[in-house]
């Protein structure tokens, strides 16, 4: 059966760099623009994988990975923060939140892919 991730970034050059790259690995893709319209997602799709950026309008991704941790139907899902923020006190706060992993842009689309095959069962 063919793995769902959900796309949340603000950029729309980013979420289509991050789908093709999923897409072409034989994921399927939903993509949200904010935390907000994840969460909308979340309650019409079921996906596997989350991967989020920190810093967008609405909801960050911090607040967001918190609600979804809250539901639970998406509790258990991992969620990959990306992101430009490369701080360890950004760091800890995705960790306490409930972040699987932590990649920094730019990043190759090969080290995005190894931690999702990682994360997605």
């Amino acid at each position: 059966m063919q793995k769902t991730i959900l796309i949340v970034d603000d950029s729309a050059s980013v979420r289509q760099v991050v789908s093709i790259a999923l897409t072409g690995a034989g994921y399927q893709v939903v993509e949200a623009c904010d935390g907000k319209d994840a969460l909308v997602k979340l309650d019409k799709n079921r996906v596997n994988l989350i991967i989020s950026d920190v810093n967008m309008p609405n909801m960050d991704g911090i607040t967001m990975l918190k609600e979804v941790k809250k539901r639970p139907d998406t509790k258990f899902t991992p969620v990959i923060m990306l992101t430009t923020e490369s701080e360890q006190s950004k760091k800890e706060q995705g960790r306490a939140a409930g972040a699987k992993a932590w990649v920094v842009k730019p990043f190759q689309p090969q080290q995005m892919l190894a931690a999702v095959s990682k994360l997605v069962r």
